[in-house]
């Protein structure tokens, strides 16, 4: 499913990544806002309790929607936006703007830079497969890496707050 080999105008793909991810957005909000009843049930619970779902709730309940707006701009962190934009219950009248908003960005940046990506990994391909496995396994392991480093120094504060609280409570 390259984009590159969509025969059809440029603006028309726009219009269809528009569409593919105002859709997919949408669906993940009304996931968020359908989850808060029956949490306790489901196998998302863990995620909705999770630090970076916590870390949404509170970007979305500081700065309402432009976050949902941004986060299109980010990798990973947009699904807990917008599943904290459910939980949280943004009104659809804040919410829609801010996914059209969103989805213009995403479908935009995906169009050109995703563009652009696609062709360069067709000409690295042609040039050399080999090369092309090697680039696309070094860049695995870069992104494996920074995530890895990510859940260690969380680990660490996380252990460091403790460590305070504790120090704290004890000298009262």
């Amino acid at each position: 499913m390259n984009p590159l080999e969509w025969e059809m105008p440029k603006l028309l793909v726009y219009a269809t990544l528009f569409c593919i991810v105002f859709s997919r957005a949408a669906a993940t909000y009304a996931v968020g806002r359908g989850l808060i009843a029956g949490a306790s049930r489901m196998r998302m619970t863990a995620k909705m309790q999770g630090a970076r779902y916590r870390q949404a709730c509170e970007l979305v309940a500081r700065f309402g929607a432009p976050v949902v707006s941004l986060c299109f701009l980010t990798v990973g962190f947009q699904t807990m936006v917008l599943l904290a934009s459910g939980g949280l219950r943004m009104p659809l009248r804040k919410f829609l703007p801010a996914l059209a908003v969103g989805s213009v960005l995403w479908a935009l940046l995906y169009g050109t830079v995703g563009f652009v990506g696609f062709h360069a990994l067709r000409v690295v391909w042609e040039f050399s497969p080999l090369l092309c496995a090697i680039a696309v396994c070094l860049l695995l392991a870069a992104s494996i890496g920074y995530v890895l480093y990510r859940r260690i120094r969380s680990r660490e504060s996380a252990h460091s707050k403790t460590d305070q609280y504790v120090s704290e409570s004890v000298a009262e």
